[in-house]
């Protein structure tokens, strides 16, 4: 099933890390967790990279996420594998957010309708690099899509396991994509079980959320982009929906790398990780000064892309949050809703509900003098709103009966 031969070419990559204890292992070999059970980290030659290429030189090139390969791991560029990805508009929401000054980063344009495109375009890419032949992955929906289209595209076999009450839409979409889908009785984490035990037996190799090394160097490429879209400085405050926080450690990662190869400033935005009230486990965690958060029990919200119990990334998330001066913030299902309604009436622009709790958190902060809205701010909106239950709209008019056209 897996190629474990060692790949020796030149790069930019010159070794993993262990996000907890600091240990290095070898790049160009297929690694999980590290032994201390905690995510890798991909690290640079960073001094090598500011030689061979500068800020002009990105600007010349296509604004695609390919445009930032030298701090990114693939090395052999028959290896990547692409559907399109694109640099995603920073899109004003003046009317919902009541401020000019309030940015949504529309992460619904990628492929596969997700921010979960990032990440697995590198992870899969990499897998290919490194000779797997066969991923298992749990999913809330849009990840499976998104693995689903990029395996399917360099002839990866994939099994996908989600909650029974996963969207209709994303499992036929991931069905439809070519992986084998299968509905558990149960939340991600316990479909995450399932991945584990094949992958102890060899059956399959284990893309479960930040289990592998790769998926956050492809969401890294979100606070890139920013950093280059706000002219190489960063907003005031970033409120990024967080589940398993790939994105949020990612972006963090990025921007320390970019300050070392001095592209920025040591400016930070302030990280907000916004989770639904029916499953915070994050804001538990940060509310009680603790660097883990414990399983939340009975998760429920609208959100489904952030009901995620336990991030094995925690101590990475917390970690960021708090370094750069921000907060973990939970906002409950009818905020959620409000503030999905408020931005398709007012503003036009369709939120998933997790980009809609980022728009509720916002306000809440903007209430409470968190924030105020004279500050940058920039939301992530993280899929498109157009795979979601939207209300019913039952309007008709028989063309053969009077109009009342005062009436319409």
């Amino acid at each position: 099933m897996l190629n474990n031969m060692t790949i020796k070419r030149p790069t930019f990559v010159t070794y993993l890390e262990c996000s907890l204890t600091g240990e290095r292992y070898a790049a160009d070999t297929l690694h999980g967790l590290s032994r201390a059970g905690r995510p890798l980290l991909v690290r640079y030659d960073l001094p090598a990279v500011a030689t061979a290429v500068s800020r002009d030189d990105l600007a010349a090139r296509p604004t695609d996420m390919w445009r930032w390969r030298e701090l990114l791991p693939v090395r052999r560029t028959e290896n990547i594998v692409s559907l399109g990805e694109i640099e995603t508009p920073l899109i004003p929401i003046p009317r919902s957010a009541g401020s000019p000054n309030v940015l949504v980063k529309d992460e619904g344009r990628l492929p596969t309708g997700s921010f979960k495109a990032r990440g697995l375009v590198m992870a899969v890419a990499m897998a290919r690099e490194l000779g797997v032949t066969r991923i298992a992955m749990p999913t809330n929906g849009n990840a499976g899509a998104a693995l689903a289209a990029y395996a399917t595209r360099c002839g990866i076999e994939t099994i996908v396991f989600c909650p029974e009450d996963t969207p209709e839409i994303n499992v036929r979409e991931i069905a439809l994509q070519g992986a084998r889908v299968y509905r558990v009785n149960g939340l991600i984490d316990d479909c995450g079980a399932i991945v584990g035990k094949g992958a102890a037996e060899g059956r399959w190799f284990d893309f479960s959320t930040l289990k592998e090394p790769y998926r956050i160097e492809g969401k890294k490429t979100m606070g890139l982009e920013l950093a280059a879209q706000f002219g190489w400085k960063l907003p005031d405050a970033i409120f990024y929906p967080t589940g398993g926080g790939t994105g949020l450690i990612g972006m963090w990662k990025a921007f320390d790398e970019l300050e070392q190869l001095g592209w920025i400033g040591s400016e930070r935005p302030r990280m907000y990780a916004v989770q639904a009230s029916g499953c915070a486990p994050i804001v538990r965690a940060f509310e009680a000064g603790q660097d883990h958060a414990e399983r939340w029990e009975d998760a429920a919200t609208v959100a489904a892309g952030i009901r995620v119990p336990k991030a094995v990334g925690d101590f990475l998330i917390l970690r960021a949050v708090r370094e750069s001066g921000g907060k973990a913030l939970g906002v409950g299902d009818p905020a959620i809703l409000q503030a999905v309604d408020d931005c398709a009436k007012k503003d036009g622009l369709l939120l998933c509900p997790e980009g809609g709790a980022t728009l509720a958190a916002y306000r809440e902060a903007l209430r409470t003098g968190e924030v105020d809205e004279e500050e940058q701010v920039v939301l992530f909106n993280c899929a498109t709103g157009l795979k979601y239950p939207m209300p019913a709209a039952d309007a008709a008019i028989d063309r053969f009966a009077p109009i009342d056209f005062d009436r319409l």
